[in-house]
């Protein structure tokens, strides 16, 4: 299966959509580098199309993704009268594709940032079928009859919005990721971590929590974070302080008391070896003196 990968933010962008009727001996266009992705789903009927080398066949509730950088074309023509909604659509941002595999088609764990974007990756199969081809169908159906009011910013923001929804939909038609145990260990003592971060930290309390020996679930977070559960800890705590020191005036004594920190000092300690800079000091540099 191919896996189309785009970076996200920024999301990517509808452009225009449609119904089309393909009577028989029909096709779909020859094309090459069109420079937007070509969204096909097929609703009654069979498209055969083929991109660089390799033919589709796509049935009722199938779709395909059209990429930009290839050659597109009908494979045959139409055997019976065939619908299909076609969509365009683009990314400012980074895109690949790839064939998964056991080992690329594990999601990985990211660590968020409070104060940085948290860039992602959402995977869509190049072609597949819909898990929920009802409400994708009606979704198509919207944003192909929102394009009657023009160039209107709220019918605009309306189709992003649905697109959006439509992406979802797609996702959704990927395998089951493949999640080992030990990347399931470290997820869900990850998660452990962030919702009791204020508490004092115990490796006992958290391997009861968990449900896995201590040991374990830190050979787990080394192996998936590339760190320890202290450590991984501590970088949430950070994290979170930092919201504080942006979004409220309490002081910083205050901001290392709410985030799970005894001590002022090694607070100020952690967070300056951390982010390079004092809270205090990166507290003023986002404020005017």
């Amino acid at each position: 299966m191919t896996i189309l990968n785009f970076t996200v933010p920024p999301l990517p962008e509808y452009i225009s959509s449609g119904l089309t009727h393909a009577p028989i001996h029909s096709g779909h266009p020859n094309r090459k580098n069109i420079g937007i992705f070509d969204l096909l789903v097929v609703i009654k009927g069979r498209l055969s199309v083929t991109e660089d080398g390799k033919a589709y066949e796509i049935e009722p509730g199938m779709f395909l993704i059209l990429r930009p950088n290839t050659h597109h074309f009908a494979t045959e023509e139409c055997k019976v009268e065939t619908d299909y909604y076609w969509l365009h659509f683009q990314t400012s941002a980074n895109w690949s594709a790839d064939e998964a595999s056991p080992s690329r088609n594990r999601e990985g764990h990211l660590e968020l940032k409070a104060m940085e974007p948290n860039y992602f990756t959402i995977k869509l199969p190049l072609f597949g079928t819909l898990p929920q081809l009802d409400q994708t169908i009606e979704l198509l159906a919207t944003l192909s009859s929102l394009v009657q009011y023009g160039h209107q910013a709220k019918f605009l923001w309306r189709q992003q919005v649905l697109f959006q929804e439509l992406i979802e939909h797609l996702a959704a038609a990927m395998d089951t990721p493949v999640t080992s145990p030990s990347s399931a260990c470290a997820a869900k003592a990850a998660a452990d971590i962030r919702k009791n971060y204020r508490e004092e930290f115990k490796v006992q309390d958290l391997g009861y929590r968990v449900n896995f020996h201590p040991v374990y679930i830190a050979r787990c977070m080394q192996k998936e974070f590339g760190c320890s559960p202290v450590e991984y800890l501590q970088r949430y705590r950070i994290e979170q302080s930092k919201m504080l020191l942006l979004q409220t005036d309490l002081s910083v004594s205050r901001v290392a008391e709410e985030v799970g920190f005894n001590h002022a000092a090694y607070f100020t300690s952690c967070f300056t070896k951390q982010e390079g800079i004092s809270p205090r000091k990166y507290r003023q540099r986002f404020f005017m003196s």
